[in-house]
């Protein structure tokens, strides 16, 4: 029986250590060699505190106390532990001090008339959490590369840069004019905090949807900049059109009556645009055009708001 018990131990996948009431190490299976490269004949009849001086008072500790001295159980939480005991996946890992991912396991153990032991179980968890890792970093850049604002269904702001950069490459080869429009929406915050953020969510898809409204062209884009901002790019496009479209674009979003009795601007939601429009020479980027567009954006707050402001800047 005892021979069976061996090879059960060494059999076992897992990390065994059994503390008597004293907190000194009386079993140390096979697994536990392999992994802390210590031999169970150098551990046996030690203390806790001896073999593991830098846990002493750690959760772990703590947890083997609890077991011995009120008969609790614990599982350590791997968030909170992600690696308590010195463990190691492979030997090279432990040269360059990487510890294995562990879940811990600390359990009472009652046997016959002897004073009460503790069972702690080790199980490597390294691959699960690399796995956890990876699907998250995969779903990271799946989101990363989706091109649709989740709230509002129109254009996001990595498709609005990819659309961009395309149609101010081909302004460039034509020699022809592109205009970009950025947009505000007025005294949001104070929307948002009067009327809920569900409101001001509603708020903001019925405002792309006006904006979508007035536009008829395929290149011309409508994005959701962020937050409130929104952009519009309009391809083969001068100054005189585009002023044209964000004053539709305003008269827009004015008419949807959407009340807004903390404005300070109306009595209902409006919007202040910056216009920008340029003919592209071979060095000019595209954050040119953004820029004289946010500083004519910002002309029209300082203006007054619910109005187009035009930077000729770039002309």
């Amino acid at each position: 029986m005892q021979s069976l018990l061996q090879g059960v131990l060494k059999a076992v996948r897992t990390g065994i250590i059994v503390f008597d009431a004293e907190q000194r190490i009386v079993l140390w299976n096979h697994w536990m060699e392999q992994h802390s490269h210590v031999a169970a004949s150098s551990v046996l009849g030690k203390a806790f505190s001896e073999v593991f001086p830098d846990m002493v008072d750690g959760r772990t500790h703590v947890a083997i106390d609890a077991a011995l001295q009120h008969n609790f159980a614990s599982l350590l939480s791997q968030t909170l532990n992600k690696a308590p005991f010195p463990l190691f996946v492979n030997p090279a890992d432990a040269d360059s001090g990487l510890r294995m991912q562990q879940a811990v396991h600390v359990m009472p153990l009652e046997v016959d008339t002897m004073p009460r032991h503790c069972v702690v179980q080790i199980t490597d968890v390294s691959m699960a959490v690399s796995r956890e890792r990876k699907l998250r970093e995969m779903a990271l850049e799946l989101e990363s590369q989706t091109l649709v604002d989740g709230l509002t269904g129109i254009a996001n702001r990595r498709r609005f840069d990819l659309h961009l950069d395309d149609e101010f490459r081909r302004a460039k080869r034509n020699g022809s004019p592109i205009s970009l429009i950025m947009i505000d929406v007025d005294s949001f915050k104070d929307f948002n905090d009067n009327y809920g953020h569900q409101r001001g969510d509603a708020c903001l898809v019925e405002i792309a949807a006006a904006l979508v409204r007035v536009l008829n062209r395929a290149r011309d884009l409508v994005a959701r900049y962020g937050g409130e901002e929104f952009t519009v790019v309009l391809p083969d496009t001068n100054e005189d059109g585009a002023l044209q479209v964000a004053e539709a674009m305003r008269a827009e979003v004015e008419g949807l009556c959407v009340e807004h009795g903390f404005s300070g601007v109306a009595r209902h939601v409006t919007i202040s645009l910056g216009v920008s429009t340029m003919v592209p020479e071979h060095t000019t980027t595209t954050s040119s055009l953004v820029h004289a567009a946010d500083r004519a954006l910002y002309q029209a707050k300082r203006s007054g708001r619910n109005c187009v402001m035009v930077n000729s800047e770039g002309k």
